[in-house]
């Protein structure tokens, strides 16, 4: 017999900001409208005017685009609508939070005057006495520029790249529930309201069972309870016909 009890879920409903917004549910919550153990620290969202949003103290709050909890992948869009001033400034180091793709080290220059054509101008990050470009860090720094700051970014700086989405995807990783939901494992969640562990609610077992997880300590106490029992009674039963058995053979034994 194979049971899955998912007391917390009930305690923890799916929210969302607007109508077609992201779902929103464990490691995420928002502060207010879901309980503090439904959901990870570091990982509150905020409905703002019925949008999602996700506050970085290293850069400020961006937009939720969506969610993938299969994928373990946060998409995100920068209100200012320069991906490059995120990279710039964002620091997922001091969240629980990385980049969702394979990163390069780029850096970031300020030079008094525009270089070669071939180099591109980060437009949203450039004036007329401040012309910030990305380059390879092997590249020559010409005396007109000073470095601002050398970091691993998706991508250097694109005309054709420049939209306000592109590259600005984080992953996450919680122990205990790697690809819960693409095992058949469920949500991953707290696996008590103390919020110590975390893990998948259950694990598919062979021919799509799933074990049981008892996630309560009222009706999950109760149903295991109840499972005791009737394993007890049964080998109780059990017990006793083979002893008859055994008795019956012994006395045609002694008849013979």
């Amino acid at each position: 017999m194979f049971l899955t009890i998912k007391a917390l879920e009930s305690n923890c409903p799916t929210v969302k900001c607007s109508h077609d917004g992201p779902d929103i549910r464990f490691p995420f919550r928002v502060a207010g409208r879901q309980p503090q153990h439904c959901g990870q620290p570091g990982f509150d969202l905020v409905c703002k005017e019925n949008t999602t949003m996700i506050d970085f103290p290293s850069y400020g709050p961006l937009v939720v685009k969506s969610i993938s909890y299969d994928f373990r992948k946060l998409s995100l869009l920068d209100p200012q609508n320069c991906v490059h001033e995120v990279f710039l400034n964002l620091n997922p180091s001091g969240t629980p939070f990385q980049y969702y793709y394979l990163l390069k080290n780029f850096t970031y220059l300020n030079c008094s005057t525009r270089l070669s054509p071939s180099l591109n101008e980060v437009s949203c990050l450039s004036d007329s006495r401040n012309h910030v470009y990305t380059v390879e860090s092997s590249f020559h720094m010409p005396f007109s520029c000073r470095q601002l700051k050398t970091i691993p970014i998706p991508f250097s700086y694109s005309p054709y790249l420049a939209d306000n989405s592109f590259g600005l995807g984080l992953t996450w990783s919680l122990p205990g529930c790697e690809d819960c939901e693409s095992r058949g494992g469920g949500s991953c969640v707290f696996q008590s309201k103390e919020g110590l562990k975390t893990g998948c609610p259950s694990i598919a077992q062979d021919k799509g069972f799933a074990i049981v997880n008892l996630l309560s300590s009222g009706t999950g106490s109760m149903i295991l309870i109840i499972l005791v029992f009737i394993f007890v009674m049964i080998s109780i039963k059990v017990y006793f016909r083979q002893k008859l058995k055994v008795d019956e053979e012994a006395e045609n034994e002694n008849l013979l």
